[in-house]
């Protein structure tokens, strides 16, 4: 995902705050331990019963369509939910308007009898920058509690989260840190733990396995060292680890190990949406094959079906 308020996220608000890293905050940061590598290599993964998780996707993954015709694909796929992303074209019905804290009442209404007509849950909404002052934040909660948003998903500029604390108790919306690759400012998981670790459990991490990936982190000790943070997935497997040559794919078709995320996310008793996004321009413009692949894989892998959201997406029949 690589867009934020109309604009691209790997923009100076990040790039000023891309020299915080593991090698310059000492002892604060908790490493990706040679222990905890020795601990996801020895994690019976295959022994593990997969529960069934919702899915939703990112709209970026329907960036060059507008976000009415995202949420209609969506039922077409029998997926659940959606995270909105700003700056997404609205619908040929509101020529110009654009998805975000800018909409007028009749758009947001737009918005909610369409998400409502086709049965899809409007869940999360970034990556947004949220700003640092306490009117631009209280803007981005204010919508986010007008559209029914659980999740909002950010890469804050500061490092001090008292003022997001406050907020996530007063207004009961989740804040997850989100991972952009190098030189965004929460490229490592160590990153990301050193500022959610010992917060309110509101302020977690939205997991990008992707970026993790093209910065050659393996997302398996990702997810274990945030256990108990993880409050969004973008979900996604790649062709391979780094970036030169390197796509991304439909799930269990690439290297991230899909089958042992799916497996600690269940151990970690994970709740929220496996969210895809998508991002390769080639097939921007027909992800609905790839959507499909990466669908039919978990639930090719899916074990308990207790919690399935939908017989269009779990149907008991795949084991």
């Amino acid at each position: 995902m690589k867009y934020t308020n109309g604009i691209f996220v790997l923009s100076a608000v990040l790039v000023a705050g891309a020299a915080f890293g593991a090698e310059q905050t000492g002892d604060k940061i908790r490493h990706i331990s040679p222990e905890l590598q020795r601990e996801v290599a020895a994690a019976k993964y295959q022994n593990v019963r997969i529960k069934a998780f919702p899915i939703g996707s990112e709209a970026w993954t329907f960036r060059k369509f507008t976000f009415a015709e995202t949420v209609r694909k969506l039922k077409e796929l029998g997926v659940t939910g959606v995270e909105a992303f700003p700056g997404q074209a609205l619908g040929a019905e509101f020529p110009g308007a654009h998805f975000g804290d800018g909409m007028n009442e009749a758009q947001v209404a737009f918005v909610k009898d369409l998400l409502k007509a086709n049965g899809v849950t409007l869940y999360g909404f970034g990556v947004v920058d949220i700003g640092r002052t306490e009117s631009s934040m209280r803007r981005v909660f204010d919508f986010a509690r007008k559209m029914g948003i659980r999740v909002i998903v950010c890469e804050p500029s500061d490092d001090d989260f008292t003022l997001l604390e406050t907020l996530v108790k007063e207004y009961d919306i989740k804040i997850a840190i989100h991972n952009h690759p190098a030189p965004a400012k929460y490229h490592l998981p160590e990153t990301v733990f050193n500022h959610v670790n010992g917060k309110d459990p509101r302020i977690g991490s939205c997991a990008d396995v992707g970026h993790w990936m093209r910065g050659m982190k393996d997302p398996c000790e990702a997810y274990r060292l945030l256990k108990g943070r993880i409050l969004d997935v973008h979900f996604k497997d790649r062709s391979d680890f780094g970036t030169k040559g390197v796509i991304d794919v439909p799930w269990g078709a690439g290297k991230a190990r899909i089958r042992d995320l799916l497996a600690e996310l269940t151990l970690q008793g994970y709740s929220g949406y496996l969210t895809m996004e998508y991002e390769n321009e080639a097939e921007v413009c027909n992800p609905m094959p790839v959507f499909r692949k990466s669908i039919e894989f978990v639930k090719s892998v899916t074990t308990d079906r207790t919690l399935c959201p939908g017989e269009a997406v779990c149907s008991p029949g795949h084991h």
